[in-house]
């Protein structure tokens, strides 16, 4: 990777600094980076790590080589409305909106502009993030390489198809939120069965860390994880079956679904508002 490659994020919210920080963890300096926003509100902790701001997108495009355009999904249309004209064959783009086609994107751009559409999620702040990614029709492998290659230090990045976008924003874009809502559930039942609630919620974040490793690190299928965690007649089957009675498996495959269909119908009406420009 070019270690001169200057980077652009349009947009100063928590997914720009997410990423920032973990493109900061390699070879990019900096002084390379920079991110605009029209509100100063999120600039300081940008500028604690070094980089540049400014209120002006028109700036940041022309001095980037590749841009991040994180921003609402509502505000991207006026966005690339307004770096258009700016965007040429030597950037790329790439959008971390939800919901946002990579057809929309590049009905916005010009024909020949490079174009990839990012799924980050919370933790990335942590770089512990879970990114897929996939490719407009003018991204080379080379792209993908590169932007693969700035991310590595967020996380798990993944490329695939772009069908697969909406589907990781209902697994993990949103996913993380039901596991914030069980990790609540968990330490409630504790709080319920006598514990202090500050404990509780200590034990139970630690208990939902603890399993995460263990479930990406031995790379084990659940079901043989909980199945060691489970002996004959003991606690653990016992509230397995209690979980089970109240659909807990059923409801959780319920949400990622609708979470999937709403990210899609986010996206068809972006499309048809993008037609009508």
């Amino acid at each position: 990777m070019d270690t001169q490659l200057r980077i652009g994020f349009i947009g100063a919210g928590n997914m720009a600094y997410g990423i920032a920080k973990g493109i900061l963890s390699g070879d990019v300096r900096p002084l390379n980076v920079k991110v605009s926003a029209p509100s100063s509100r999120n600039f300081s902790r940008f500028e604690e790590l070094g980089i540049a701001v400014t209120h002006s997108n028109t700036e940041l495009v022309l001095t980037s080589d590749l841009v991040f355009v994180a921003v609402k999904p509502h505000l991207v249309p006026g966005v690339l409305g307004e770096i258009s004209e700016l965007v040429t064959q030597k950037h790329v783009i790439v959008s971390v909106a939800a919901g946002i086609t990579l057809a929309t994107l590049e009905q916005l751009l010009p024909g020949d502009a490079v174009v990839l559409r990012l799924m980050p999620n919370l933790p990335c702040l942590l770089q512990e993030g879970a990114l897929l990614f996939s490719r407009g029709s003018c991204a080379r492998p080379e792209d993908a390489a590169l932007l693969r290659s700035l991310l590595q230090h967020c996380g798990l990045v993944e490329e695939g198809p772009e069908a697969w976008i909406d589907v990781h924003t209902g697994l993990s874009g949103s996913g993380v939120a039901f596991v914030y809502l069980f990790a609540e559930a968990l330490a409630d039942g504790a709080v319920k069965m006598g514990m202090p609630s500050s404990l509780a919620h200590s034990i139970a974040a630690q208990t939902i860390v603890g399993a995460g490793r263990l479930l990406r690190d031995t790379e084990k299928h659940p079901a043989q994880l909980r199945s060691e965690v489970c002996t004959p007649g003991g606690t653990t089957i016992y509230g397995l079956h209690a979980l089970e009675r109240g659909g807990l498996r059923a409801a959780t495959m319920n949400a990622v679904e609708s979470a999937t269909d709403r990210a899609r119908e986010l996206g068809l009406k972006m499309a048809a508002a993008g037609s009508t420009k």
